[in-house]
């Protein structure tokens, strides 16, 4: 009875323990550690049914904690954590299973010399304490990892000393393992071992292939070998350790077919936006697509997509690359935590770098997104390689509207080339983009310099007039003077149209009208409300009338 409560007592306080540590550091993932608690709640379990001599069901317990931590340890090595190499650790454990099987049925077992130890109980230790260290050399250290190992070792030594010679201090390692289980919960350290980091893809080799089936054949044929040589001694073994690799192995295969079919959905996500991004003809349709490609991709995520560095928010600029070469990068946040997990939303901003060049776009811009951080990392290297279609899309339309705009030009040129009417493309800026020959003929084929605004052909004391015309927006008429090349002035009806927002256009046209010829100027221009609209060549004309004689 005493007995019984001393292993209630180091069940209760190591379970405790590991609840208490979840609920103080919540690391990514609680499941590994949930099932450790189980696990111990288990053994503990076992203990106080061995302690009462209820020795089958303690058994039953006994598995079932190898059961649980198994499952706890498959957890820990899901994709993401720091064991990145997983497929390698289940190939690894399940040979190591099938190594001891053979080592135990056809070496120990045959010495003669066991005394009560139980083969399934060493084998298992010595798998937990494998995991325990490949832990280890994943985390550089980690002592929660260590502390994992040294209950392993713990209950390895007990197993053979208390099958050996049954007395009470045999059992200390067991009470090791409910002290080191519970601790490695209470260190900050757990933390790290369900820690969001992306899986790396291992490429698939025959050997490894043939090192697994190996394994799997290997409890049949032990089976078989100790069937035709007599009598069946190590069933419940040979039983545990088929399962344990049968286990392992279609864990193996089912993690190989979600490999493969997230692999194809992303490929055809990508395939399909690919085409919808060739097909798009405006920057409207290159959003859409992209938008529909991250549905497709990842779960419901915010998408912030921007063709201008100028359209994106400055809180998602960062201040640089995560490093050399990078092509895409977390937003920096003072409020991260040190250890990030997966139900904590991040932000990753793609650049749009034009694919296969690897350079950026001049304009810059980028796709934002913002969701859970363990999704967005699973999906990194789909959404830089949607960024870099989208930017190639968003070059080719700009691309044919600038080819647009020369053709455009062109026809412009040949149909206005012989007229008389003046004719004039300007950008948003005033800067004139296209001339027709009549205006040179005007100014007494003055030459019109490179970049130069419609302000620099009007006399000084009409550019102020000329330049708010233009800044308002919608059509109008303005009336000014322009500089002939003998610094004669030219008395002209500008009339000009906002074509800003046109795709192809995407500045002022302006038309111009020569009403120097008129006998009083005054008379032949409409009249204004306002003085001030006039040309100050009018008024300077009408003050020279007036004071003649």
């Amino acid at each position: 009875m005493l007995h019984a409560l001393e292993w209630t007592l180091f069940g209760a306080v190591s379970v405790a323990a590991i609840i208490i540590g979840v609920n103080r550091f919540r690391p990514a993932r609680t499941g590994p550690w949930l099932l450790i608690a189980a696990s111990v709640a288990c053994l503990a379990l076992g203990d106080i049914l061995y302690a009462f001599g209820r020795y089958g069901i303690a058994d039953v317990s006994y598995l079932s904690m190898f059961v649980t931590i198994g499952l706890a340890l498959l957890q820990l090595t899901r994709g993401g954590t720091l064991l990145m190499t997983r497929a390698r650790l289940i190939d690894l454990v399940a040979c190591a299973c099938a190594t001891l099987l053979v080592v135990w049925v056809f070496v120990i077992a045959d010495s003669h010399r066991l005394g009560d130890i139980v083969a399934t109980d060493v084998i298992g230790a010595l798998l937990l304490i494998g995991v325990a260290a490949r832990l280890i050399a994943a985390t550089w250290f980690n002592w929660s990892a260590v502390l994992l190992c040294v209950g392993a070792a713990g209950m390895l030594s007990s197993d053979i000393a208390y099958g050996l010679h049954p007395r009470w201090w045999t059992e200390t390692g067991f009470m090791v393992l409910y002290l080191a289980w519970g601790g490695a919960a209470l260190h900050s350290s757990m933390v790290e071992l369900t820690a969001p980091i992306p899986a790396r893809q291992i490429p698939w080799k025959g050997r490894w292939a043939a090192l697994l089936g190996v394994s799997v054949a290997t409890p049949p044929i032990v089976l078989l070998v100790e069937s035709l040589s007599g009598a069946v001694t190590d069933g419940v073994v040979i039983a545990v350790a088929g399962a344990i690799t049968l286990v392992l192995m279609i864990t193996r295969l089912s993690d190989s077919a979600l490999l493969s079919n997230q692999a194809e959905a992303r490929e055809r996500a990508l395939r399909e936006a690919s085409a919808s991004l060739v097909a798009a003809p405006d920057e409207a349709a290159v959003d859409e697509a992209v938008r529909a490609a991250v549905g497709k991709l990842l779960p419901p995520t915010k998408v912030l997509f921007a063709t201008d560095d100028r359209k994106l928010a400055l809180e998602a600029l960062p201040a640089a690359a995560a490093g050399p070469g990078s092509r895409s990068w977390w937003l920096s946040s003072p409020t991260a935590a040190p250890n990030p997990k997966p139900d904590v939303e991040a932000t990753l901003i793609c650049p749009l770098w034009l694919e296969p060049l690897a350079v950026a776009r001049p304009s810059g811009g980028a796709l934002v997104l913002t969701g859970r951080r363990e999704t967005l990392d699973a999906g990194r290297d789909a959404l830089e390689v949607l960024a870099g279609q989208a930017a190639l899309a968003l070059d080719r339309i700009a691309l044919v509207e600038a080819i647009g705009r020369r053709d455009s030009d062109l026809y412009l040129r040949a149909v206005i080339r012989n007229t008389a009417d003046i004719m004039l493309v300007t950008d948003e800026d005033q800067v004139i983009r296209y001339a027709s020959p009549a205006l040179r003929s005007l100014l007494g084929d003055k030459e019109i310099p490179p970049f130069a605004t419609l302000a620099d052909l009007v006399h000084p004391d009409d550019r102020t007039q000329v330049r708010r015309k233009l800044r308002e927006n919608g059509d109008g008429v303005v009336h000014c003077a322009l500089q002939r090349s003998d610094e004669s002035q030219v008395l002209v009806e500008a009339t000009y149209r906002d074509l800003r927002e046109d795709r192809l256009v995407q500045g002022y046209v302006v038309t111009m009208r020569d009403v120097t010829e008129a006998h009083d100027p005054a008379e032949r221009i409409p009249r204004l409300d306002h003085v001030d609209e006039l040309p100050a060549w009018v008024n300077r004309r009408s003050a020279q009338h007036k004071f003649r004689y």
